[in-house]
């Protein structure tokens, strides 16, 4: 980590966050995230700045997520060959306040999703107040593949996606192009990536009448928004929601099982590939997350991310997946069966150290 890896700058009335880890896909670390949270606090109080801008350096990506192999590294690092390090459970705390102090950020919050926005990387997005796609964008939340669960807000967002969308996305990690981002709701807008440029001089030039700000950006974004195209999700719409909104999992691998479809039944394939424990986790959630707030999402996502990090299926997810590449993990328990067998109740308890929580401090605003 180098302080070119998180760059702040402004242009006229704009504060300018660039996650500048090109390399890395633009993955979140400790360090960025210690330093993107104190610098939001400062434009937040500032009166020269009308609005933020988040961007990432790079043609390949927003935010590809999470530093996961540092998460890794640290857990294995830890008494016992795995387990909840202090610098685990610093990244969690720090990420989660962030991505709630972006949700009740007081002032504009304009995310350009131009290219890939994963796992962590829509924690620093999706809260935000205007979220803009391009044609290149490519939106996933795909921690069941590796032993955890679609975190960093997801929990509340997700639910809130229309029909069965969200169960679908969080269960299966699935791709989406800008089509489906606004299908589903992800997306504000689809500007395409040549016209980004124009529409930063536009928004930097801006000078609202009234404070209607936010009235004023969502004019000027939708100048420079396209059509982005048919989204192919909307041809399997009826299947999502008759299976994902099932109340069990089980239900909706038999729900899968009975539509007798190409479509169907590679969705079930990629489901068995998944960690079984973090299916039924995020499954649980997700529902837990349908009738909660905002905050109290956040607080058990924190809990639910001390007890699977100290659990087997991270490790193994990511050796299999990002360390070994043999993209063969090993779950433990094996089978969703099995793991509704002991039930997830004991996921959702106060981790034995501090719990998440909130303070005035970091609660500029409501919105």
């Amino acid at each position: 980590m180098t302080d070119t890896d998180l760059i702040f700058h402004r242009k006229g009335s704009l504060g300018f966050v660039t996650l500048n880890r090109p390399a890395a896909l633009n993955a979140l670390s400790l360090d960025i995230v210690r330093r993107f949270d104190p610098q939001l606090r400062a434009w937040a109080v500032d009166p020269t700045v009308e609005a933020v801008v988040v961007q990432g350096a790079g043609d390949k990506a927003f935010c590809a997520g999470g530093d996961l192999k540092m998460l890794y590294q640290a857990g294995r690092d830890a008494a016992g060959g795995l387990g909840s390090a202090p610098a685990i459970r610093e990244f969690f705390y720090r990420q989660y306040s962030l991505n709630r102090l972006i949700k009740r950020y007081p002032k504009p919050y304009i995310a350009l999703m131009d290219g890939i926005v994963m796992g962590g990387g829509t924690g620093v997005c999706q809260h935000g107040s205007h979220r803009i796609g391009t044609e290149r964008t490519l939106f996933a939340m795909p921690e069941t593949a590796v032993g955890i669960f679609p975190d960093v807000g997801a929990t509340y967002f997700l639910p809130r996606c229309p029909g069965g969308l969200g169960m679908f996305l969080g269960l299966t990690g699935a791709r989406l192009k800008a089509a489906d981002c606004l299908h589903a709701g992800l997306i504000d807008a689809h500007v395409p990536f040549a016209s980004l440029d124009g529409l930063i001089d536009d928004l930097a030039n801006l000078k609202a009448q009234g404070g209607a700000l936010p009235t004023a950006i969502a004019a000027v974004i939708e100048w420079h928004a396209a059509f982005p195209g048919t989204p192919p999700l909307q041809a399997h719409r009826r299947a999502i929601d008759r299976c994902f909104g099932l109340e069990r999992l089980e239900d909706i691998f038999a729900g899968l099982d009975a539509e007798g479809t190409e479509w169907a039944a590679g969705v079930l394939n990629t489901l068995r590939r998944m960690s079984p424990t973090s299916l039924a986790v995020a499954h649980e959630a997700m529902r837990r997350g349908a009738d909660l707030e905002f905050e109290d999402c956040m607080v058990m996502e924190y809990r639910l991310s001390q007890a699977l990090i100290a659990g087997p299926d991270f490790y193994e997810g990511v050796r299999a997946i990002l360390v070994d590449r043999d993209n063969n993990p090993r779950w433990n328990p094996a089978s969703v069966e099995a793991v509704a067998a002991a039930g997830v109740d004991r996921y959702f308890q106060p981790p034995p150290h501090d719990d998440l929580r909130f303070t005035d401090h970091n609660r500029p605003s409501e919105k």
